[in-house]
C-alpha cells in the first residue's frame, strides 16, 4: 500500500508539472471561491486581540461578555474606517489632484531655482541642466501616464461597477464569516485539535500544535505592534510636517505611516517618492523633510519600535533583512510584511532541530563533547 501511494503521488506530481497552467487556473479559481473566508479569517485574527481585551477588562462581569466585546470591537473598527474615509482620504485625494494640476507650475519654479543657483555660484550649467531636463521628463512622464491611465479607465466603468458589486458581496461574506469565527472560536479550535489528533500520532500532533501556538504568539505580537507603531509614526510625521511647514502634509504623513508597516525598508520606501515630489514643489522643504525622515527612523528604530514590539521575533538584523528581501521578492508587499514573523517561526524550528541533532550526537556547537548530565537532559 505504501509503495502504491508513493507511485500515485509521483504520477500526480508529474501531471501537475506537465499541466502547470491548468493547475494554476484551477488554484486561482479555488482561491477566488474561498477568498471571503480567507479575508474573514484575517479580519477575525486582527480583531481577536482587542476583542479579548474588551472581554477580559471591560465586560468581565457581564452575562454575554463575548457578544458585547464583538459588537464593541466591530463598532470601533467601523468608527475608525469612517474617520479615515471622511477626514483623511478626501484630503489625500485633493492633495494628489492639486499636485497633478500644478505640476507644470512647479516645474517652472524648479527650473528658475536651478538657474539662480548656477548664476550665483558660477556653476557649470550644462550637466545640471541635463540632469534637470531628465528629472522634468521623468516627472512629466509619470504625470502623463497617470492622466492616461485615468482616461483609459473611464470606458471601463461598467466592469468597475461589476467588480465593486462582487467586492461588496465578498466583503459582506467576509464580515459575516469573521463574526462567526470570533464568536465560535471556543468551538472551532477544539474541533481542529480533535481532527489533528485523529489524523496524526499523538506526539507529532502535540508538536504541531505547539508550533502553531508559537507561530500565533509571534504573528500577533509582531502585526499588532507594527500597526500601532506605524499609526504613531504617521501621526507624529503629520504634526512635525505642520511645524516644519512641509507642503501636502497629510498626503506625506499617510505615505510614511503606511510604508512604515514594512520593517527596515519602510521609511526609505515611503521617503523616496515624497522627496521627489517636494523637490518640485519646494526644494528647501524637501531638505527639511529628509532630515525629518532620518530623525523619525532613528526614533522608531531605537526607541519606539523596541518599546512596542520588544523582541517579538527573536531575529537579528541580518535575518530580518533576508526575510524582507526574500518575502518581498516572492510575494510583494504582503511578503515584506509577513516575511519577518514567518521567518522567525522557521528560524525557531531550525534552531530547535539543530539543538536536538547536536544533543543526539553528544556534542555542542563547537564540536566538543557534551557532559553526560547535559546529554541525559
Amino acid at each position: 500500500m505504501s509503495n502504491l501511494i508513493v507511485v500515485l503521488i509521483g504520477i500526480t506530481f508529474y501531471l501537475g508539472l506537465s499541466h502547470f497552467d491548468l493547475v494554476r487556473e484551477k488554484l486561482d479559481m479555488f482561491l477566488s471561491v474561498v477568498a471571503p473566508f480567507i479575508v474573514g479569517f484575517a479580519v477575525a485574527y486582527l480583531l481577536n486581540t482587542p476583542a479579548k481585551f474588551l472581554e477580559r477588562e471591560l465586560f468581565a462581569h457581564c452575562r454575554h461578555r463575548r457578544t458585547w466585546s464583538i459588537i464593541s470591537v466591530y463598532l470601533l473598527a467601523v468608527l475608525l474606517l469612517v474617520v479615515l474615509l471622511n477626514l483623511i482620504l478626501p484630503q489625500v485625494w485633493s492633495s494628489a489632484v492639486e499636485l497633478v494640476n500644478k505640476m507644470p507650475e512647479y516645474m517652472k519654479g524648479l527650473d528658475v531655482l536651478v538657474q539662480e543657483l548656477i548664476t550665483r555660484f558660477d556653476l557649470e550649467g550644462e550637466g545640471i541642466n541635463e540632469l534637470l531636463v531628465s528629472y522634468q521628463e521623468l516627472m512629466a512622464g509619470l504625470t502623463k501616464k497617470t492622466i492616461t491611465a485615468v482616461s483609459e479607465a473611464l470606458p471601463q466603468i461598467l466592469n468597475f461597477g461589476v467588480a465593486v458589486g462582487n467586492g461588496v458581496i465578498t466583503g459582506v461574506t467576509a464580515l459575516i464569516a469573521s463574526i462567526y469565527m470570533l464568536s465560535g472560536k471556543e468551538r472551532l479550535v477544539p474541533q481542529l485539535k480533535k481532527l489533528i489528533y485523529a489524523i496524526f500520532p499523538t506526539e507529532k500532533a502535540s508538536w504541531f500544535l505547539s508550533v502553531c501556538s508559537q507561530a500565533n504568539n509571534v504573528f500577533v505580537g509582531f502585526i499588532n505592534g507594527k500597526l500601532i507603531d506605524s499609526a504613531i509614526i504617521g501621526v507624529l510625521c503629520f504634526v512635525l510636517n505642520l511645524i516644519l511647514q512641509i507642503p501636502y502634509n497629510i498626503l506625506i504623513a499617510v505615505v510614511i505611516g503606511v510604508t512604515n508597516v514594512i520593517p527596515f525598508f519602510g521609511p526609505i520606501i515611503g521617503a523616496v517618492p515624497c522627496v521627489m515630489i517636494l523637490l518640485i514643489v519646494d526644494p528647501w522643504a524637501a531638505l527639511r523633510f529628509g532630515v525629518l525622515v532620518i530623525a523619525l527612523q532613528q526614533f522608531d528604530g531605537n526607541i519606539l519600535g523596541p518599546k512596542i514590539l520588544g523582541n517579538s521575533t527573536g531575529l537579528s538584523a541580518i535575518w530580518v533583512l533576508v526575510a524582507i528581501v526574500v518575502g518581498g521578492g516572492l510575494f510583494g508587499f504582503a511578503g515584506m510584511l509577513l516575511g519577518v514573523p514567518t521567518f522567525a517561526v522557521l528560524y525557531a524550528l531550525v534552531r530547535e532541530w539543530t539543538y536536538h541533532r547536536l544533543k543526539g550526537k553528544g556534542i555542542d556547537g563547537e564540536g566538543n563533547p557534551l557532559p553526560r548530565a547535559d546529554i541525559k537532559r
